[in-house]
């Protein structure tokens, strides 16, 4: 319980400037009332619960069970398995990203108010669907060689000036309405729901292979699960358009 009530003043803590800026801006800037205020203030007491056992449940669930597997699959000595496992993961977190979901629907209706899709509901599904497992796809090829890269101990800063080369060449050639869809997919990829458990996938092989430093190379996956759905996306715009 204790516990439980550090995260709920945390999250108090972290919610409380973003309703500050909000009530300066409605009441000083301006000079309105609050619209629905009793509606809004129950949202946000929503909101703090929401947050504040979502936090929780990372802290007592997801980080443990992440390192445990990375550091089961790393003593077992199946970098087969673990590689499967680690495109699984990259894959399945960011499928079910709720920011993911909400920008590839954004983006269908977008495209298809422009004329770039058929402005049906088919149509629309096709391409958020098409541009979620698009973006899922890369995301897991992304924790994959980042786990290659973790057993290797390759440097991770040449393959992400790598792959930011590729993206600068790439954007030179793509569809000028893919552009900013593909940027934003990289950052909507690194969320709430990829980042703690490739966080923890990333620390407990690190931890758990000898002559790794989790410092040095426990980290980094989540930059290449933020290049990689640029890239792919961009490729998935020039195919379709």
């Amino acid at each position: 319980m204790k516990h439980l009530l550090r995260s709920l003043l945390s999250s108090l803590r972290d919610l409380t400037p973003i309703v500050v800026v909000v009530l300066f801006f409605q009441l000083v800037v301006l000079q309105q009332p609050i619209p629905n205020a009793a509606s809004l203030l129950g949202g946000m007491v929503c909101v703090v619960l929401g947050l504040t056992f979502f936090i929780y449940g990372l802290e007592i669930g997801l980080f443990p069970i992440g390192e445990t597997l990375a550091r089961a699959f790393a003593q077992k000595g199946s970098v087969a398995w673990l590689l499967v496992f680690a495109f699984c993961l990259g894959f399945g977190t960011t499928v079910a990203e709720p920011a993911l979901i909400a920008v590839a629907a954004e983006a269908a209706t977008v495209a298809a108010t422009g004329g770039l899709i058929e402005n049906n509901q088919q149509a629309m599904s096709d391409y958020a669907n098409g541009l979620r497992l698009t973006v899922a796809i890369s995301v897991g090829l992304a924790i994959l060689i980042g786990v290659v890269r973790i057993i290797k101990g390759w440097p991770v800063q040449w393959l992400i000036i790598g792959g930011y080369i590729l993206v600068v060449i790439m954007t030179a050639f793509a569809p000028r309405e893919i552009i900013g869809i593909a940027y934003d997919s990289g950052g909507v990829t690194t969320s709430t729901i990829t980042v703690p458990l490739v966080t923890a996938l990333g620390v407990g092989l690190a931890s758990a292979i000898k002559g790794r430093n989790p410092m040095l190379d426990g980290f980094g996956l989540i930059a290449f699960a933020s290049l990689t759905p640029i890239i792919f996306v961009m490729g998935y715009g020039m195919l379709i358009t």
